[in-house]
C-alpha cells in the first residue's frame, strides 16, 4: 500500500472510531457547535456543501447556491492551508463568523483537520449585513434570495471571544489526543496488532454488556491465559480489566448525556453489576463521579444556550484573536 492509500485508510478508521465519534457528540452537545473531521484532500467545495449538526444555517443555505459560496471557498481554502503549516488556526470569513482548523498527523503525514466554528464574537449590525449582501450581490444573488438569508444571518449563534476560545483549546487538547491514537492505528494497520489482539477487541466490543472473564477472551483469541494476559498487555498497554472498563466508561460517557436516564440504569446497561462498582470504575478514570460529569456537561449545554444571544451590556468588546482575517 503506497503512502497516500495508507494514510487515507489512516482517515477512514480515525472517524469510525470510538474515541472520535464519543468526542464528537460529546462536544457537540457541551458547546452547541458543530464538529467535523475532514481530509486533508477534500475539496473545499464538497465540504461546504456537506450538512453537519449545530452548522449555521446561513452557511448551509449560502453553500447550496454555487454562485454565492466564491468567498466562502476562497477563506477556508486560506484556513486549511494556513492551519496545515502553522497548526491550529481560527480565521473570519466575509460575513464575520469564526471558523478553526486543526490539524491531525501522523508523524510528519497530515492525515486531516478538526473543524468547528461558524460563529459571532458580538452581535453583527445592520451595516455588516449590508456589507455581506453587497458581496453576495457581486457573487450573482438576487435581492429576494438575499433578503430571505437576513433572517438565517441574524439567527447565527454568539460566542464570545474567551469562550470560543475556551472550546478551541479542548478541541487542540483533543487533536493531539487523536495523534497519538493515530500513531496507534498505524502501528496496527502496519500489522503490528497480534491477529489473537484484533479478535479479542472485536469480541469485547460485540460484548461490552455483558461478563468478560478472561478465560471466556482468552479462548475467542486463540490462547491461553497466561499467554493472552502477555499478549494483549505488551499490544493495547492494558490489562483486560482496565482495557473493558475504560471501554464501558466511554460508553457511559455518551449515556451521562441524556438526562432523562438513571444513573443506575446506565451502570447495568454498560455491563457493571453494581452502582458502586461502577461510581467507583468511573472516578478511576475520569477523575469524577458520574453525578458530577452529567451535571458539569448539561451545565455547560445551558450555559452555551444562555450565551447565544446575549444582551448589549453583557457581550465582550474585546476583539478575536484570529491567525488570519479575510
Amino acid at each position: 500500500m503506497d503512502a497516500d492509500n495508507f494514510n487515507e485508510t489512516l482517515f477512514t478508521k480515525l472517524t469510525e472510531s470510538e474515541l472520535f465519534k464519543t468526542y464528537q457528540s460529546a462536544f457537540r452537545c457541551a458547546t452547541g457547535l458543530p464538529l467535523r473531521l475532514v481530509g486533508p484532500d477534500t475539496s473545499v467545495t464538497d465540504l461546504l456543501c456537506l450538512s453537519d449538526e449545530n452548522s449555521a444555517s446561513f452557511c448551509e443555505k449560502i453553500n447550496l447556491c454555487k454562485s454565492a459560496c466564491a468567498a466562502c471557498i476562497e477563506v477556508n481554502e486560506r484556513l486549511m492551508k494556513e492551519a496545515g503549516i502553522n497548526g491550529p488556526t481560527t480565521c473570519h470569513c466575509f460575513t464575520g463568523m469564526a471558523s478553526t482548523a486543526i490539524p491531525i498527523r501522523n508523524g510528519p503525514a497530515l492525515i486531516g483537520f478538526l473543524r468547528t466554528g461558524q460563529v459571532f464574537h458580538k452581535l453583527p449590525d445592520a451595516k455588516r449585513f449590508d456589507s455581506v449582501a453587497k458581496a453576495l450581490t457581486r457573487q450573482g444573488l438576487k435581492s429576494k434570495e438575499i433578503e430571505k438569508l437576513r433572517a438565517t444571518y441574524n439567527q447565527t449563534r454568539i460566542v464570545e471571544p474567551e469562550r470560543y476560545n475556551s472550546m478551541v483549546t479542548l478541541l487542540v487538547t483533543f487533536g493531539q489526543q487523536l495523534n497519538r491514537h493515530v500513531e496507534k492505528l498505524a502501528l496496527i494497520s502496519e500489522g503490528s496488532e497480534p491477529a489473537a489482539v484484533a479478535k479479542a477487541r472485536e469480541f469485547i466490543d460485540s460484548a461490552l454488556a455483558d461478563p468478560l472473564p478472561l478465560s471466556l477472551v482468552a479462548r475467542h483469541a486463540g490462547l491461553s491465559e497466561s499467554h493472552f494476559c502477555r499478549v494483549f498487555k505488551e499490544s493495547t498497554g492494558l490489562t483486560l480489566t482496565d482495557y473493558v472498563n475504560r471501554r464501558r466508561i466511554e460508553w457511559a460517557k455518551k449515556e451521562l448525556l441524556k438526562p432523562e436516564v438513571r444513573i443506575s440504569e446506565i451502570a447495568f446497561q454498560i455491563g457493571y453489576q453494581s452502582l458502586s462498582q461502577f461510581n467507583r470504575s468511573f472516578a478511576r478514570f475520569t477523575g469524577s463521579s458520574p453525578t458530577h460529569f452529567r451535571r458539569e456537561q448539561l451545565e455547560t449545554v445551558g450555559t452555551v444556550q444562555g450565551n447565544r444571544n446575549p444582551s448589549p451590556k453583557s457581550r465582550s468588546n474585546r476583539p478575536a484573536r484570529p491567525a488570519m482575517r479575510n
